[in-house]
């Protein structure tokens, strides 16, 4: 298998974005947007998923997080989907539950190269929650579908996340996050039974 690596560069009028990502990494994170709990977000994603991850991004948080969170998860996808090349003898199919503390998140993953995702289960009060921002740029929970979908169009795979149930926001989006972790982490691991494209298509 050739190394499966990717650097993503995306520039607007509203952030500038640099991914690079190594899918055999060995959760080596270095992240920085200028959201504080999206960083801590992105770190948990790349630890739980064993990848080695750098992100920097610059956006116009004075205004809002939400389009530097949305351009990173969009460039995060692409690199995802350069990284992961002619996917082949890799396990394609990924699931994840995580438990944390009163939280149970579940995510389902298939590197399909057919875009799709699921969100599900967020109590309706995620829609108004804020996270952190105190001093400093606030995450609006609320962001969390768009992050997944933005990651899986992409990508190009197909991600379904729920929650079961939870209470604490903070809890809820983390066990999310580190649930998507864990189902790309075992999709993208090399499968010692496959030598060539996991599909009965020939191609992914």
């Amino acid at each position: 298998m050739s190394d499966r690596i990717a650097r993503i560069e995306r520039t607007t009028r509203e952030s500038s974005i640099v991914v690079e990502l190594n899918l055999d990494g060995t959760g080596i994170v270095d992240v920085s947007t200028g959201v504080p709990f999206f960083d801590h977000m992105l770190n948990a994603l790349g630890t739980h998923a064993s990848f080695d991850l750098d992100v920097k991004a610059k956006g116009d948080v004075e205004i809002d997080a939400h389009h530097t969170v949305e351009d990173t998860a969009i460039v995060f996808g692409q690199a995802l989907g350069q990284a992961l090349g002619d996917k082949k003898g890799i396990r394609r199919f990924g699931d994840a539950f995580i438990p944390m503390d009163e939280t149970l998140a579940h995510a389902s993953v298939d590197v399909s190269g057919r875009p799709y995702c699921v969100h599900t289960g967020e109590p309706d009060y995620m829609v108004h929650s804020v996270i952190g921002g105190y001093p400093g740029v606030p995450y609006h929970a609320v962001i969390n579908r768009h992050v997944f979908e933005s990651i899986a169009l992409n990508a190009r795979i197909a991600l379904h996340v729920r929650v079961l149930y939870g209470r604490d926001q903070h809890h809820i989006t983390e066990a999310e996050y580190k649930a998507v972790a864990r189902a790309l982490r075992e999709a993208v691991e090399p499968d010692p039974r496959v030598s060539g494209v996991p599909s009965t298509k020939g191609k992914l």
